[in-house]
């Protein structure tokens, strides 16, 4: 009873870290219309400064993420990836004292770069715990992981807005860092150890094999940032409703959130790991064609909710495989994939702004469908190159 029960502190503490990373992770987009008005009222480019160190320290802070873990330990790793956050959410909380002042712009570029190292440390350790503790169902164990941190981003915004009406919008990152403060005095997170001999991180097979589950999530995440950061634009340019660009918008990430987490029960059970992961990439470029050719509200909706469905996998699947693939040094392996992943969503962001001087948004969209040859090429060779994926592992609890 007692191995039950710390078993499930253990579960507790991975999955409330998710839910929390994603509560922090939008808060500064979330208060975009606060921190762009009086009494912040910065001007467009010190707001836009905002983002990159959040994107910075997240994708240094998930590439030191293997090298830490030698000297401190995964645990290690995780608690000070829980202080960053803490510091974060305190930092932007007091910033609402100092709006208006010399001190506010600072203190917002602080926080956010301390929420980017916080982010990209957590997210290498989680993934590796969550694939630990349930070794038969790892695939199922990170891909859930992955929904919580969607769900979460997803209703944050909604949280803030409430506590932005009816009392202090301050209070809900505050209540974000006492939330982390509690896990980070929880029971020490014990690192799960591989009874497979750990490889060499420097062979040749290794680094090769790495760099192209780096690369398949890489361009997952230029897609994922096409859409989830263009889609009210879109709607704009099609001369729709805002509400209706809101509801694609909430259909893409609601649908990605539903389907992982319906797609995590069923893989390995009732449907092959494998088979999913190569369907994936298809669904993805039908969905971007499909986007194209949008006429209507309705299809608006549909057209994202269903890219939303299609991009579920791609990403959780990914860290799944390579965890396995690469027994003894899953901290790094996340920590590189997690890298990645931002340096992805960071350009998908950004690159249909300059595309569109020579091209409209149906058109880029049109051609983003060719990302899913690579995405496919990719996932047919990864999971050829790797032992087969399922409810059973190479490892055990």
């Amino acid at each position: 009873m007692r191995l039950l029960a710390g078993f499930r502190v253990r579960v507790g503490i991975v999955y409330a870290a998710g839910l929390l990373q994603g509560f922090a992770f939008v808060l500064v987009p979330a208060l975009g219309g606060v921190l762009r008005s009086a009494p912040f009222d910065p001007s467009a480019g010190s707001y836009g400064l905002l983002f990159r160190p959040q994107t910075v320290g997240a994708i240094a802070s998930a590439l030191v993420a293997g090298k830490l873990e030698a000297r401190v330990g995964a645990g290690g790793i995780f608690r000070f990836g829980l202080t960053c956050n803490i510091a974060a959410a305190l930092l932007l909380a007091a910033s609402a004292a100092a709006a208006g002042s010399a001190l506010a712009l600072p203190m917002l570029l602080a926080e956010t770069a301390l929420l980017g190292l916080g982010f990209g440390l957590n997210l290498s350790v989680i993934n590796h715990f969550a694939a630990s503790l349930f070794p038969r169902r790892e695939i199922a164990a990170v891909t859930v992981l992955n929904a919580v941190i969607g769900g979460a981003t997803a209703i944050s915004p909604l949280i803030l807005q409430a506590f932005h009406t009816m009392l202090r919008w301050w209070l809900w990152p505050l209540a974000i860092g006492a939330l982390f403060l509690l896990l980070l005095a929880s029971p020490r997170f014990e690192q799960h150890r591989a009874t497979s001999p750990p490889r060499s991180a420097g062979s040749a097979r290794d680094a090769r094999l790495l760099a192209l589950f780096a690369t398949a999530v890489l361009i997952y995440a230029i897609v994922e940032g096409s859409l989830g950061s263009w889609i009210s634009v879109y709607a704009g340019d099609h001369h729709f409703p805002a509400r209706d660009g809101a509801w694609a918008l909430a259909a893409f990430w609601g649908t990605m959130t539903l389907f992982r987490l319906l797609l995590a029960m069923a893989s390995g059970r009732w449907l092959s790991p494998r088979v999913l992961y190569l369907v994936s990439p298809v669904a993805i470029a039908a969905c971007f064609l499909a986007a194209s050719q949008v006429a209507a509200p309705a299809g608006l909706v549909i057209a994202f909710a269903s890219a939303g469905a299609a991009c579920s996998i791609y990403y959780p699947f990914s860290m799944s495989f390579a965890l396995d693939a690469f027994p003894g040094m899953q901290t790094r392996t996340a920590g590189v994939l997690v890298a990645a992943l931002m340096a992805g969503e960071g350009i998908g962001s950004w690159l249909p702004g300059p595309l569109q001087q020579w091209s409209d948004l149906s058109r880029i969209y049109a051609f983003s469908a060719l990302w899913g040859l690579p995405l496919l090429a990719l996932a047919w060779y990864l999971t050829r190159a790797i032992p087969t994926p399922g409810p059973v592992s190479r490892r055990t609890a």
